[in-house]
């Protein structure tokens, strides 16, 4: 047995509707072609349908039985098409997005927040994690966009680059607030929070203040520019972070300055090359790119 989707239609509109011509012009059908439907489905099933003498026309007790099922059918199909379509367009799905930290406490969470209050449909998925698993993750496909540093640390990736001005922060009380800008020199003597590891924002600092020949603390260091912040609110620390934690309004009684020479923070947004991004995920993915490009 082999049914067609519009027999179907054709059925449930006859049942719905009482008559052949009002089926018709339901359907934007001739009445013919919904006497032809309703013939050809009652060959397929066997059995009749309807009752059909001149001047009279009803459903068959086997119709009755048989329309229930029938409606549930075209609802779920309907759904189906619905489906489909918010998928296409990015109104519905998931999207999985790792970062190595700098992004997912003042940046993800407040972006996802926006998105999801205007496509309510669509989960989101945020890991944190080393930039080289993150990479590793992206390039499986079991993450859609990755946010790592540089340099990317494995190959076949699509990646674009973003260069972060780095910000020095201090508390609203710390005696670097008269000045319009921060030297190396200004840091002469304090308390620097390192970031953990070899990083290229200690790196390029650390250049600067040789070859001015200062000295600073480096007696705490932290993974995250947030929790950097954090200690800096809590205690006599300074500490050069990325623009986006930097410059948040957080209500912590931390406040920032421009840091010259320059000092960044280059983070690269990937995807797979092997695979095109969803209409949600690349919705995202486009806003990303906005809030990281209004940073720099």
């Amino acid at each position: 047995m082999q049914l067609k989707l519009r027999h179907l239609e054709v059925f449930n509109a006859l049942i719905e509707a009482g008559s052949v011509s009002r089926a018709a012009e339901r359907l934007n059908l001739t009445q013919p072609a919904v006497s032809i439907a309703l013939g050809n489905l009652e060959a397929e099933l066997g059995f009749r349908l309807f009752h059909r003498e001149r001047g009279f026309f009803a459903a068959t007790g086997e119709a009755m039985q048989l329309h229930a099922e029938v409606a549930q059918g075209l609802l779920a199909i309907s759904r189906v098409e619905q489906r489909a379509s918010e998928i296409r367009s990015g109104a519905t799905g998931g999207v999985s997005i790792a970062t190595n930290g700098a992004l997912a406490i003042n940046f993800l969470p407040r972006l996802v927040a926006d998105f999801q209050a205007e496509n309510p449909g669509i989960s989101v998925e945020i890991r944190v994690h080393s930039s080289r698993q993150i990479a590793a993750w992206v390039s499986g496909r079991q993450i859609d966009i990755g946010l790592i540093d540089t340099p990317v640390p494995v190959a076949g990736l699509n990646a674009e680059l973003f260069r972060l001005e780095c910000v020095c922060v201090m508390r609203e009380s710390d005696p670097l607030t008269a000045l319009a800008t921060v030297t190396p020199k200004s840091l002469a003597g304090r308390s620097v929070i390192a970031v953990t590891g070899d990083h290229m924002v200690d790196r390029q600092l650390d250049r600067l203040l040789s070859d001015a020949s200062i000295k600073v603390e480096r007696n705490a260091s932290s993974y995250y520019f947030a929790i950097a912040r954090n200690f800096v609110a809590a205690g006599n620390y300074v500490a050069l972070v990325d623009p986006i934690n930097g410059k948040a309004e957080l209500s912590d009684g931390v406040t920032w300055r421009r840091f010259v020479p320059r000092v960044d923070h280059e983070l690269a947004m990937i995807t797979s090359k092997d695979q095109r991004l969803g209409g949600a995920a690349a919705a995202i993915h486009g806003r990303i790119r906005d809030g990281l490009n209004a940073a720099q």
